[in-house]
């Protein structure tokens, strides 16, 4: 099996600690060499101890569940042969209690907005399958447990 591996590094440089009003500023490195500034959400750790410009978990949780519906979705949509033009998913997650009554992200949702090639369009149902397909095969969203949802832009408001 694939293993996946990202290197999260905080350093207290100097700060206090005990107080517990640390910057939670930290590096996240993956291993193809990308490095993204982290933090907490500003939502969760108030400023200035968070960042608002660096990548939150909770942010980082809705991105990963996006990005791999959309890969997923492009490689279906070209294996059908559907040319898409342009993909833009304005996704958003909402943090809630999960039935233990835990702080959780318990609910996702994708608006993927897609632009085809004029030559040969899917049909309204055929895009909503390729979404639907696109879903199920997302090794993300199988793996979380919050609800994820799926509205596609421009066609019914179907959640796949």
């Amino acid at each position: 099996m694939a293993q996946f591996v990202v290197e999260v590094e905080w350093q207290r440089s100097g700060q206090d600690f005990l107080d517990r009003r640390y910057s939670r500023k930290h590096v996240l490195r993956f291993d193809g060499g990308a490095e993204v500034a982290g933090s907490s959400s500003p939502a969760v750790v108030p400023l200035p101890m968070s960042d608002a410009s660096a990548v939150d978990p909770e942010e980082a949780f809705v991105a990963a569940l996006s990005s791999c519906h959309m890969l997923w979705f492009l490689d279906l949509a070209a294996r059908a042969g559907f040319i898409v033009e342009r993909y833009l998913d304005r996704a958003s997650g909402e943090m809630g209690k999960n039935a233990a009554g835990q702080l959780a992200i318990t609910r996702v949702t994708l608006r993927p907005d897609v632009q085809f090639g004029s030559a040969n369009p899917p049909s309204a149902a055929q895009h909503a399958q390729l979404h639907h397909q696109a879903h199920s095969n997302c090794f993300i969203a199988n793996s979380v447990t919050s609800t994820v949802l799926c509205q596609p832009v421009g066609l019914d408001e179907t959640s796949v």
